[in-house]
This record gives C-alpha cells, sequence and structure tokens, in this order.
C-alpha cells in the first residue's frame, strides 16, 4: 500500500508556527516526513540543531524523518551547512543538488532525490542507484506516461516518490523575487518572505492569478493535487504520494489522501479536498496537457 509522505515546508514561517505544525504531524497519517530549509539560507529561524530535535521527536512517534538539503547554493558559507547536513548520523538526506550526491555518495549513505532533481531516463535512476539512492521523486513536469516507463527501468531497492499535493515548484533563481516586488536588494530583504506563508501571488495585466513567489523560487498559483490519479499512481507501483505543507489545511488533506489510499476511493473527496485549496488546481503536466489545466489523461 502507498505511505503518504509530508514534503519540506517551502515558505519562510515564524519559528512558532514551524513547531506547532511538526507537533500536529507527528499525529498525522504522514509516515514519512522531510525536514529542513529548501529555499534560502537566510531563513535561520529554526537551525540545523533544531530540526534535529524536531526530527527526534517525529522518530519516536514513529516517523521516518529525512533531512532536506537546499536547492540551489550560492556560497561557500552554504557548501560548509551542507557537508554538516550530509554528515549527519541520525537520518537520511534529500539531496536537492548534485553536490549533496557527491558528498553522500562519497560517505557511502543512502539518500533521496526531491522534485528538483533532473531524472528523465533509466539510465540516470541506474547512475544514482549505484550511488546510494533509495527514493526518487518524480519531477513534476513529467506525466503519467513517462512515469510508466521510469517504472519499468527503476532498479531493484528503489522507491517511488510523486509529488502529490502542492503549489509546483517550478523554477529557482539567484535573484530573490519577494525582495525584487519590494524594491529591495537580495541582500537587504527585510525577510519579507515571512509576510507572505503561502507565497505572494502575482497577476498578469488581466488580473489573472498566474505565479506565486516565494524568495528565488516561482511557483504555480494554483495547486497541483492528483486525488484523481491516486488509483492508477497505486498501480504504477509508486510507492509514497507527497503533500507539500500550506500555511492551513495540511492535515486535513493529509486525511484526505489517507481516505482515498485505504478505502480505494475517490468518491466525494475530491470535493472534500477543495475546501482546504484557496486558489484552484491543475494537475496537467501528470496528465499530459498544459501545465495549469485540470483533467484526465489524454487517450489517442
Amino acid at each position: 500500500m502507498m505511505k503518504l509522505s509530508l514534503g519540506p515546508i517551502q515558505y519562510f514561517w515564524e519559528r512558532e508556527h514551524v513547531l506547532d505544525f511538526y507537533q500536529q504531524a507527528a499525529d498525522s497519517p504522514a509516515e514519512i516526513i522531510y525536514l529542513g530549509e529548501v529555499i534560502c539560507s537566510k531563513r535561520r529561524l529554526v537551525k540545523f540543531e533544531d530540526w534535529l530535535a524536531i526530527g527526534n521527536e517525529l522518530k519516536q512517534s514513529g516517523k521516518e524523518v529525512i533531512l532536506s538539503s537546499l536547492t540551489l547554493l550560492e556560497a561557500a558559507s552554504e557548501m560548509s551547512s551542507l557537508k554538516k547536513l550530509c554528515a549527519n548520523d541520525s537520518f537520511m538526506v534529500e539531496a536537492n543538488d548534485i553536490s549533496a550526491v557527491q558528498l553522500l555518495s562519497s560517505a557511502g549513505k543512502s539518500f533521496v532525490t526531491g522534485p528538483s532533481f533532473n531524472i528523465y531516463n533509466g539510465r540516470s535512476l541506474q547512475l544514482l542507484a549505484g550511488k546510494g539512492l533509495k527514493r526518487w521523486v518524480l519531477p513534476v513536469e513529467l506525466g503519467l506516461d513517462t512515469l510508466k516507463d521510469l517504472q519499468g527501468l527503476r532498479p531493484d531497492g528503489v522507491e517511488t516518490e510523486v509529488f502529490a499535493l502542492g503549489r509546483l515548484p517550478l523554477a529557482y533563481s539567484a535573484r530573490c523575487y519577494t525582495a525584487r516586488s519590494h524594491n529591495l536588494p537580495k541582500d537587504d530583504c527585510q525577510f519579507k518572505c515571512i509576510d507572505y506563508p503561502d507565497g505572494r501571488m502575482l497577476e498578469t495585466q488581466e488580473k489573472q492569478e498566474f505565479l506565486v513567489l516565494n524568495g528565488i523560487q516561482t511557483q504555480s498559483a494554483l495547486t497541483h493535487q492528483v486525488l484523481d490519479q491516486v488509483p492508477e499512481l497505486a498501480g504504477l507501483g509508486v510507492d509514497v504520494l507527497r503533500i507539500s505543507p500550506q500555511n492551513h489545511g495540511t492535515m486535513e488533506i493529509l486525511n484526505i489522501f489517507n481516505k482515498s489510499i485505504n478505502n480505494n476511493t475517490i468518491d466525494n473527496l475530491g470535493e472534500e479536498l477543495l475546501e482546504f485549496i484557496p486558489n484552484g488546481v491543475c494537475n496537467g503536466y501528470l496528465v499530459e496537457k498544459a501545465g495549469m489545466d485540470y483533467g484526465t489523461r489524454q487517450t489517442a
């Protein structure tokens, strides 16, 4: 049976909010929980030692804990922090950058690759498996047909995880777009991200909600969700469905997906899910359509 995971928090939240969130997560249906800062190293309200403490508490609650690395490294200090993360002997690491893979592989440690890691073919899976890959997350821009092909090429002992709900992580840049939207330089951002616990919405000139700014990350305005595809994903042998944290409703969303997995049904759950998604849903990439679309798979 598929498991549920809770991905790393992508936004900048107040420290107490983070601590309270993981207290709730300890009692959630998520069997796997990813911890750590994946967007910006300036977000330091929760420090490395805090993540370890949170992880130990979650482990005592029976959770599998993974520490996630930064997605884009830009400074020597960030590489130093990455080395410290990869040297920890308490938890497996989610590598979101190839430098993390090099460090972990050299140390003989197993790892997970996150949704930003470009795995598009069987050769990549085979190469990474030889370096210690234990679970990979399907890149969010790939669809079910590609997933089916890759599942047939997946090495033994490697699990597959699918980004099941959350705003799509589309791009990362050396620029901080949230700071720029306030006419602030990145080096003096005044931590404006903390004012937007679900990111800052960006509209087109026609007032259509289009993208979300989250520091150096650009996300989709719509929330990607795969509830309708859960039976098909199970049939393809997917091991884990990832729920990406949002400011409100994450635990309720986990419960809805848990019902879908355990009852092997999606009846009425889609409408229940919409109550916790603020700006509408999409799943286009997964069903071989434009990313902003929502629907079923196109058939020949």
